[in-house]
C-alpha cells in the first residue's frame, strides 16, 4: 500500500474532543457529517471514509439544488421529495453512527484500523573514527580579478498612436491609475475622443470597462448635474444586446462610468479584418443593433453617436455600447459650441444644428449597415465638408445592402426626419 493511505502511527488522544466531534451529525441535522467524516478521512487517509465523504456531501448537495430551484418545498416532486428525505436521514443518523464508530481510532491512540508496526531497534555501535587526511603542501596563487559582467540595456519602445478603445485588445499595464474608486485597474482598453479606457475589476472580480472622461467635464456643477441625470437614465436601459451602465462617478478632479466588459471586436475592426458581412450574418446584426437601439429610446435616451466603433461583437452577439454619454458630453460641452457624433454617421438634423431625437439613430443605423455591407462609408472617406455636404443634399449607394433591406435602409436614410421608421418598425419589417 503507497505510504500515503497507511494510517498514522500514533493518533493523539483527547476525549472530550473526541466525543464532541462524534456528536456533530447530530447536532447539525446531519448537514456537518461531511465534514465530520472528512476530517477522520483526511487524518486516516483510508480510502473507505473518503467514499462515505463524497456520498454525505453528495445528499447535501442534492437538497441545497433543490432548495435553489424552487421557491416552495410544497411544490418539489415526489421523487425530488423521497431522495432529499432518504438523503437527510442517511446523514443525520448514518453519519451520528459512523462517527461514533470510528471515534476511538480517529482520536485514541492503540485504535488504528491497521496495527502500529513497530521499528527494530538496532544494537547501539560506537561510531568509527574518520581516516585523516593526509597534509597538503599550501601554494600561494596570485588573486585573479573580478571578470566583468555584460548587463543587456533595455531597448527603448517604439511611439504607437493610440486607436480607439473599442478596436483594440487589453493592453499592459505601464502607466496611469491602478485604482479608480473601489475599481482595480489592470489593463488599458485605449483612447477615444471622449476619454481614456480601461481595463478594471470591481469588488466581485468582474471585469468592466472604466471610461475616465476628460478633465473640463468635471468643472461645471450644473453640468454635473445635468451629466449624472442623463448616465442615471442609461443604466435603465433594458440589457440585451447592449453593454449596460453600472455605475458613474464625478468630482471636481475626476469623472468616468463604469460598463458592462465586452470581450470582442467592434464592427469596424470586424469588417477591416474579415471584410463585410454576407446577407445572413448582416440580417442578424440588423435585428440585434435595431433591437438596441428600440431598448435605448423606450428609456428616453438618444445615442447620438451610432456606429460601428460602438457596436462590439462579442461571444454571444452584438452589443451597442456608449449610449446616452454622447448627449451627457453634449449638454457638459454646450458652451463650447461643440458639435457631438461621428461626421460620416451623423443625420442631416444633426450637422445642421437641429433639436435630435430618436429618428437621428435611425440614420446612423442606417448607415453603419451600409458599412457592413460594402466596407466603405456609405456618404465617402474623403473630408469632412464633402462627407457633411453629401449627408445633406446627396442619397447614398445602396447597391451592396441586399435586396431584403435596400427599401428599409433607404427609408432610414431619408433627409427628413418624420419619414424614417422607428427602430421597433425595422425590426417588424426585418422579421416579416
Amino acid at each position: 500500500m503507497h505510504p500515503y493511505w497507511q494510517p498514522p502511527q500514533k493518533p493523539a488522544s483527547n476525549t472530550a474532543v473526541s466525543w464532541l466531534w462524534a456528536i456533530v451529525p447530530l447536532f447539525t441535522c446531519g448537514f456537518g457529517t461531511p465534514f465530520a467524516v472528512g476530517y477522520a478521512a483526511a487524518k486516516k487517509r483510508s480510502p473507505l471514509l473518503i467514499v462515505a465523504t463524497g456520498v454525505y456531501a453528495l445528499n447535501f448537495v442534492v437538497f441545497i439544488i433543490a432548495i435553489a430551484s424552487y421557491e416552495d418545498v410544497d411544490m418539489w416532486p415526489t421523487w425530488l421529495d423521497t431522495t432529499t428525505t432518504i438523503g437527510l436521514i442517511v446523514n443525520w443518523f448514518g453519519g451520528l453512527a459512523n462517527t461514533l464508530i470510528i471515534r476511538r481510532g480517529v482520536f485514541e491512540p492503540g485504535h488504528a484500523w491497521q496495527p502500529v508496526q513497530q521499528q527494530p531497534q538496532r544494537p547501539y555501535q560506537p561510531p568509527r573514527p574518520m581516516p585523516m587526511p593526509p597534509p597538503q603542501q599550501q601554494t600561494y596563487q596570485q588573486p585573479q580579478p573580478p571578470r566583468p559582467t555584460y548587463v543587456p540595456q533595455p531597448q527603448p519602445r517604439p511611439f504607437t498612436q493610440p486607436t480607439h478603445p473599442s478596436t483594440m485588445g487589453v493592453q499592459p499595464r505601464n502607466q496611469g491609475p491602478q485604482w479608480l474608486g473601489p475599481y482595480q485597474v489592470i489593463g488599458d482598453l485605449g483612447q477615444g475622443g471622449q476619454g481614456a479606457v480601461y481595463l478594471g475589476v470591481d469588488q466581485r472580480g468582474q471585469k468592466v470597462a472604466i471610461k475616465v472622461l476628460h478633465a473640463h467635464i468635471a468643472k461645471d456643477k450644473d453640468a454635473q448635474a445635468r451629466f449624472l441625470r442623463e448616465v442615471d437614465a442609461a443604466r435603465r436601459v433594458a440589457p440585451f444586446s447592449t453593454a449596460r451602465v453600472l455605475d458613474v462617478n464625478i468630482t471636481d478632479d475626476l469623472a468616468y462610468v463604469v460598463s458592462e466588459y465586452v470581450d470582442g471586436v467592434s464592427l469596424e475592426q470586424l469588417v477591416k479584418d474579415k471584410g463585410p458581412r454576407t446577407e445572413d450574418g448582416l440580417t442578424r446584426l440588423a435585428l440585434a443593433t435595431a433591437g438596441a437601439l428600440a431598448a435605448i429610446h423606450k428609456a428616453g435616451i438618444v445615442h447620438r453617436d451610432f456606429k460601428p466603433s460602438n457596436v462590439l461583437i462579442g461571444s454571444d452577439g452584438p452589443r451597442v455600447i456608449d449610449f446616452g454619454i454622447a448627449k451627457a458630453l453634449d449638454q457638459v460641452n454646450a458652451t463650447a459650441s461643440q458639435v457631438m457624433g461621428t461626421p460620416a454617421y451623423m443625420s442631416p438634423e444633426q450637422v445642421g444644428g437641429r433639436p435630435v431625437g430618436p429618428e437621428t439613430d435611425i440614420f446612423a443605423w442606417a448607415a453603419t449597415m451600409v458599412f457592413a455591407a460594402s466596407g466603405k462609408n456609405a456618404f465617402g472617406q474623403d473630408t469632412i465638408p464633402a462627407i457633411l455636404n453629401r449627408i445633406i443634399n446627396h442619397q447614398p449607394d445602396l447597391s451592396e445592402l441586399p435586396m431584403s433591406l435596400r427599401a428599409l435602409a433607404a427609408s432610414c436614410l431619408d433627409k427628413n426626419p418624420a419619414n424614417r421608421p422607428t427602430a421597433s418598425d425595422i425590426m417588424l419589417r426585418i422579421v416579416h
